[in-house]
């Protein structure tokens, strides 16, 4: 018998696929969220898709938490600032690479694209060097 987490885990990454799917197969589109966030602060002409998707990213959290009674995470323990500004640098940086993790990890991964692999490995590289340096150089 399969433990609830596990069976979170590959429902969360079934719909994180199929949506991907949809996206590329319905509009055409990469599924590549900074890029869709930067499209709402740039508003370009192609609708206005770009804000009910970043509606969704926040509303579909809420309502899964309202309606299955799921404890929702609890704030990081950084405090609100320090994650404000991990939030923008890690905004900018997608924007230098010119990709972020969905779009190249999700996306770029499943078409195979050398760039994202690699793009993806450097992700979670520094993902990882950085929890080692705060966590265990920095205290």
């Amino acid at each position: 018998m399969m433990d609830a987490a596990l069976i979170s885990a590959l429902t969360g990454g079934l719909l994180i696929g199929l949506s991907a799917t949809c996206m590329l197969w319905l509009l055409g589109r990469i599924t590549g969220i900074s890029g869709i966030f930067a499209g709402c602060l740039m508003p370009a002409s192609d609708g206005i898709w770009r804000f009910l998707f970043v509606a969704g990213l926040i509303a579909g959290p809420w309502l899964f938490h309202e309606f299955t009674a799921t404890p929702a995470p609890l704030p990081s323990e950084a405090g609100l600032l320090p994650t404000v500004l991990a939030g923008l640098l890690v905004g900018f940086g997608t924007r230098m690479g010119g990709g972020c993790t969905s779009g190249h990890g999700v996306c770029g991964i499943g078409r195979l694209s050398l760039r994202s692999i690699v793009s993806t490995m450097v992700f979670i590289s520094v993902g990882v060097i950085t929890v080692f340096i705060t966590r265990h150089l920095l205290g």
